[in-house]
């Protein structure tokens, strides 16, 4: 499946990404193309490819206050690295655990397929192993969650998983769909690997 996506080598015409003020820029390039809303839920693949170094300073200008900015206004947009290469996702890291931040990072060929996704930052263990349930389902609810795993985690209300679920999608890291009052997850990419 073809993920809308920005191409930094197009959006910046360069190979190295540096300073904050570049990443202003980039940011405000970033927001012109995300101004039209997808009908539901979907990853906005910001596509690294080409790119040979991109700093700490540009990255958190750029790339993060882009997913802040995405996901404070409950776009459904949800912002993945992609294709980024080990010296990009290095200055990621940095910026991950400074800010105390969580980002989802993906090879993502051209026509859509994902492979090994995995996050940048953080995650304290209960949402570790909520984000890996919801990877492995590939769809659920916080009712399902509770029914599966609750006894094991010494859960006794779904109100704890739609906790956890909640705090995942708002970070960016899973789906977050709604259908009436009910809400349900799904990961990222459902054949990430």
């Amino acid at each position: 499946m073809r993920y809308p996506s920005i191409n930094m080598l197009e959006l910046a015409g360069l190979e190295v990404l540096s300073s904050a003020s570049d990443g202003r820029a980039g940011f405000k390039a970033m927001l012109e193309k995300t101004q039209a809303e997808p009908a539901t839920p979907t990853p906005l693949v910001i596509d690294f490819t080409g790119i040979t170094v991109a700093t700490a300073s540009y990255l958190r200008e750029a790339i993060f206050n882009l997913k802040t900015f995405l996901r404070a206004s409950n776009s459904k947009y949800y912002p993945v690295v992609a294709n980024a290469n080990a010296a990009v996702l290095d200055e990621l890291a940095v910026i991950a655990d400074a800010r105390k931040e969580n980002l989802l990072v993906a090879d993502v060929s051209p026509a859509g397929a994902a492979e090994n996704q995995h996050i940048i930052g953080q995650l304290d263990p209960k949402q570790a192993s909520t984000f890996e349930r919801v990877t492995s389902l590939g769809r659920t609810t916080a009712g399902d969650l509770n029914r599966m795993f609750g006894e094991a985690d010494g859960v006794t209300a779904p109100t704890v998983w739609n906790n956890r679920l909640a705090s995942l999608a708002a970070a960016g890291l899973i789906l977050e769909f709604t259908q009436g009052r009910a809400k349900f997850y799904q990961p990222l990419f459902t054949e990430a690997n």
